[in-house]
């Protein structure tokens, strides 16, 4: 069931393919862990590293393209800003009401495929821009 890192995700910059790789790994833990009839512990490590680890990854992209003066930053970090809020609302819902198999299942749902999506579309923009040299 997990997901595996694949080439064809790569966006050409190697320290945020390198985070990439990291974020899915984490993903594919709470996806194995859930076929283990384990989800719901593994969801509290996934949240806690989430919660910084996201933070730092994004930051690093979005200076990456301050940086290329890419221009579509504003897009791309509203992007990361919705994602962060999906994050943080998920996580106010499990202390709130407990950790269960709902948020395990939302996780998978909402969130890896917002990952996946964002890679492979938008982030992937981001590479062939900075690939490109355009000023």
């Amino acid at each position: 069931m997990g997901i595996q890192w694949r080439d064809s995700l790569a966006i050409g910059v190697e320290a945020v393919d390198n985070q990439h790789k990291e974020l899915l790994l984490r993903f594919d833990r709470l996806l194995n862990a859930c076929q283990a009839g384990q989800g719901i512990e593994e969801l509290k490590r996934l949240q806690k590293f989430l919660g910084e680890y996201v933070q730092t990854h994004f930051s690093d992209e979005e200076e990456l393209q301050r940086l290329h003066h890419y221009p579509g930053y504003e897009a791309h970090h509203a992007e990361h800003v919705y994602f962060i809020d999906q994050i943080k609302k998920l996580e106010a819902e499990t202390i709130k009401d407990g950790v269960s198999t709902h948020h395990v299942v939302e996780t998978n749902n909402m969130l890896l495929k917002w990952l996946l999506n964002h890679i492979s579309k938008v982030d992937k923009e981001l590479g062939a821009f900075i690939k490109s040299g355009t000023p």
